[in-house]
């Protein structure tokens, strides 16, 4: 209790710190820090964001709900002029200066010098500058207001701005934008001016699609959208002369009454030669021929190709042997011959030819073909650039965890491109860790996980029929299998894993993405069963406490707190239970728990081989890793055993003892597995950022299993979904966590997060996570466990918290702290901010960002 409050009090008194730091040190006597924006429109007071990003000032970014100016005060902590106060002070006293150089050296004097300096000059460049009022800023605020109004239609806006002095605190102000937009002007007629004939024949084909219609409330983007749209189309039609610049608008609000008469004018092209210049019609254009150069560089530009090849129209050259099947390369190529000229195809081609990740900076180009006498055929040359064939990369790393002390992890791999000549991928990857644990005897060095896996990939999907009907070529299909093998050496039940995966992945659209595995195998051997209780030590508790209630005989008499002995007692005692041939005192209660912890065992310790299939389906707007206004949803529907589950019934084979077929002497999975998940962000002010996301997953098992795999479960907790609780730690239902690794075949998860800027690299965030795991259509009989319904999501788990981050560049480095905000594990009515101190967070430590 003494920490906590001691722990608080350190928070409470850097917050004061902060509060009472003069936020207006450098700021001039006889001028303003902006403290607040407002803006009137029409008597009402507004907060669309899109609005203030108009003006030029803003104030210094504050922490939300603590509401301090962070950057400004590190700011604030900086000399204005380190130089002269450093000299200054060196020079207050007459023989200062000479007893440091005597004592130290003159060049570390002057480093000293430099040094404060430089810390200063820190100072002033990661904190932030005092927005000090501006009338110049803020009659330009003003001037785009009314801009900003005018492009919606309002013409005839009227702004004015007022700055007010706060009374209780000195040398702050704010400014109070007033506008007043009027009547709106409303497109009425549209009319064209049209030079070339084909260029109006494609806007009449269209016309029907424009943005700009009569009746509409004139919005300048729509003029924006409008060019765009008409440039896309006509560079996609053959008119390879034509860009934006070309479609102009005439717009007439003179005695309208309130009215934009708007006319298009598209003029003919402009074509220059030498000191002349003149104007013909567009003309559509066709690709007449298609050079692809394989083996491009800088050294090699002015040199002759010694091999080609021609093939479906398209030429291929290359300066040593051609090493590519043609049809490799031209599979990935949407420019076809002798068809008409598409933008299009030039930004699909880059985006099919990087994915084959062979090459690097493709460049594509086209050129009138100086054979074609009516100037209307194009000559397209593709440079490819062939990356490195062979490619060997080394990782090394150190981490800790809860059951390593220590440990050193390494992985290497090996890649060849163009393996066949196709551009397939070969990759040779090895990997292993070795630890130290406490819970294990042995050397310092006791625990081990070595791994292996290769992967083979085709940049086509490998099927005996012919797909291209449905999965076209602009879809960058591609077919990956892969093989792994990994064995684990440390204190749990060392396990074996082999898997092999043979999957279809292909791009529908720039946003959406399919993958499907035909085939995803698992095999799972588990070595050390015996040891299960050593591992599952508060399953072992349990079982003890179990004893000690019903009076069992221990065998071990002579400690004063005997316990069941492993692994042979504890298994017999189980036994014993579940044969009725314990004690005649036990309750139908006792009996359930132990059977529940012998089925449990029994999952755990089986091993399990899993033959899947699985469909993912995945729509992403992000475009790059700035984007941070962006919805992710993802769908995955996965099925297993039924293949199997065929064969065992065509071949007529028996089933064990326990009602089940085996293959290759393993009782196979079988389950039917649905999720989906959504990622939304939203990029707010000052590059703050609200993220959300929501989770939704169950598995069903059925024929030939009651139970799913432990590999193919869900948890709760950790760093990177429910931050109150540890890694499964959470649920199921209301169960409280009791057992070490708590997971079932249902779960939900709901989290949203705050992110805002600290100075600089450091960020900060807010967050609530919500979800918890329950059992549902399988054998558990537990109710704490089981979801029956929509009544049962008051069991959820509720977190709330807050975290810091900082912002690598190539990754960010995160830490949250999570408070138990709702804990479906405590009796009812007792479930609120019970545990909501920082003795009973959890301090999570991850790499980016959760979601």
């Amino acid at each position: 209790m003494a920490q906590t409050l001691t722990k608080i009090a350190l928070f409470l008194g850097v917050i004061a710190l902060f509060l009472s730091c003069n936020a207006v040190k450098r700021v001039p006597d006889d001028q303003f820090l902006l403290s607040e924006n407002k803006i009137v429109v029409d008597s009402l007071e507004i907060s669309d964001l899109r609005v203030y990003s108009q003006l030029k000032q803003k104030p210094n970014p504050k922490i939300p709900l603590l509401g301090i100016p962070f950057g400004l005060h590190i700011y604030n902590l900086a000399d204005p002029h380190p130089d002269s106060t450093y000299q200054k002070w060196l020079h207050k006293r007459p023989k200062r200066e000479k007893r440091l150089v005597k004592f130290l050296s003159r060049k570390q004097v002057q480093e000293i010098g430099n040094s404060y300096v430089g810390l200063n000059n820190w100072l002033r460049k990661s904190g932030d500058a005092p927005v000090i009022i501006d009338k110049e800023k803020a009659e330009s605020s003003k001037e785009r207001l009314e801009r900003y109004y005018a492009s919606y239609g309002y013409f005839n806006t009227e702004a004015d701005y007022k700055i007010t002095p706060l009374e209780k605190k000195k040398k702050r102000a704010s400014i109070t934008y007033n506008v007043n937009r009027h009547q709106p002007y409303i497109v009425d007629s549209i009319n064209k001016e049209i030079a070339s004939p084909v260029v109006d024949s494609l806007f009449k084909a269209s016309i029907g699609n424009s943005f700009i219609k009569s009746g509409k409330q004139y919005d300048a983007n729509d003029f924006v959208d409008e060019r765009d749209r008409l440039t896309i189309q006509f560079r996609n039609s053959g008119l390879f002369h034509f860009d934006q610049d070309y479609v102009g608008f005439e717009a007439d609000t003179v005695n309208t009454g309130h009215k934009a008469n708007i006319k298009y004018q598209i003029p003919n092209r402009e074509v220059t030669e030498g000191d002349s210049t003149y104007t013909e019609p567009f003309k559509v254009h066709t690709v007449n021929e298609i050079r692809i150069v394989t083996d491009f560089s800088y050294e090699n530009r002015n040199e002759t190709p010694t091999d080609s090849v021609e093939h479906e129209g398209y030429k291929l050259y290359s300066f040593d042997k051609l090493k590519y099947n043609p049809k490799a390369i031209t599979d990935a190529i949407s420019i076809t011959p002798n068809s008409i000229f598409k933008d299009i195809d030039r930004t699909l081609t880059y985006n099919q030819i990087n994915d084959l990740k062979v090459f690097k900076y493709p460049n594509i180009s086209y050129q009138e073909d100086p054979r074609d006498t009516t100037g209307t055929k194009l000559i397209t040359t593709i440079l490819l650039s062939p990356r490195k064939k062979y490619n060997l990369g080394v990782d090394f790393d150190a981490y800790t965890s809860t059951i390593q002390q220590f440990g050193i992890g390494f992985s290497s791999t090996f890649q060849i491109r163009n393996v066949f000549k196709g551009a397939e991928i070969l990759e040779i990857s090895g990997r292993g860790s070795v630890g130290s644990s406490a819970d294990k005897d042995g050397g310092f060095f006791n625990t081990s996980d070595v791994g292996g896996d290769v992967k083979l990939s085709f940049p086509r999907i490998l099927f005996p029929l012919n797909t291209d009907g449905f999965i076209k070529k602009y879809m960058s299909p591609s077919t990956e299998i892969s093989v792994g093998f990994s064995a684990q050496n440390n204190i749990g039940l060392d396990r074996q894993n082999l898997n092999a995966i043979f999957n279809y992945r292909w791009k529908p659209k720039k946003i959406r993405t399919n993958q499907f595995n035909l085939a995803n195998v698992q095999y799972v051997r588990n070595l050390r069963t015996d040891n299960y209780f050593n591992v599952y030590k508060s399953t072992y508790s349990r079982l003890n406490e179990i004893a000690e209630e019903i009076g069992y005989d221990f065998m071990d008499v002579t400690s004063e707190d005997p316990t069941l002995g492993i692994p042979n007692e504890a298994n017999q005692f189980i036994d014993d239970i579940l044969d009725n041939s314990g004690p005649n005192t036990v309750s139908p209660d006792i009996y359930e728990e132990v059977l529940g912890i012998a089925e449990r065992k029994f999952r755990l310790t089986e091993d399990n081989l899993i033959f899947a299939s699985n469909f993912t389906w995945t729509r992403d707007t992000r475009e790059n890793i700035y984007d941070n206004n962006f919805s992710r949803l993802r769908w995955k529907l996965e099925s297993a055993g039924n293949f199997l589950s065929l064969a065992s019934k065509a071949t007529g084979q028996e089933k064990n003892a326990n009602g089940n077929y085996e293959t290759l002497g393993v009782a196979y999975s079988q389950y039917i597995k649905g999720e989906t998940e959504y990622i939304k962000h939203w990029a707010l002010n000052d590059d703050n950022i609200l993220a959300v996301r929501a989770f939704g997953g169950i598995a069903i098992p059925y024929g030939n299993s009651n139970t799913i795999p432990f590999t193919r479960s869900y948890f709760a907790g950790g760093a990177n979904d429910n931050r109150g609780w540890r890694a499964y730690d959470l649920g199921p239902g209301s169960s409280g966590g009791i057992l070490d690794f708590n997971e079932a075949n249902f779960k939900l998860a709901f989290n949203a997060e705050y992110r805002y800027t600290i100075l600089g690299a450091f960020k900060g965030a807010f967050f609530v996570d919500a979800g918890n795991i329950w059992n549902v259509l399988d054998n558990e009989s537990r109710e704490a466990f089981r979801f029956n319904g929509i009544q049962d999501l008051k069991e959820l788990g509720v977190a709330s918290g807050f975290g810091l981050r900082y912002d690598f560049g190539f990754f960010v480095l995160r830490f949250d702290i999570g408070f138990k905000t709702h804990d479906p594990g405590r009796p009812v009515g007792e479930r609120w901010f019970k545990d909501y101190n920082f003795s009973n967070a959890v301090y999570n430590i991850g790499i980016n960002y959760p979601f």
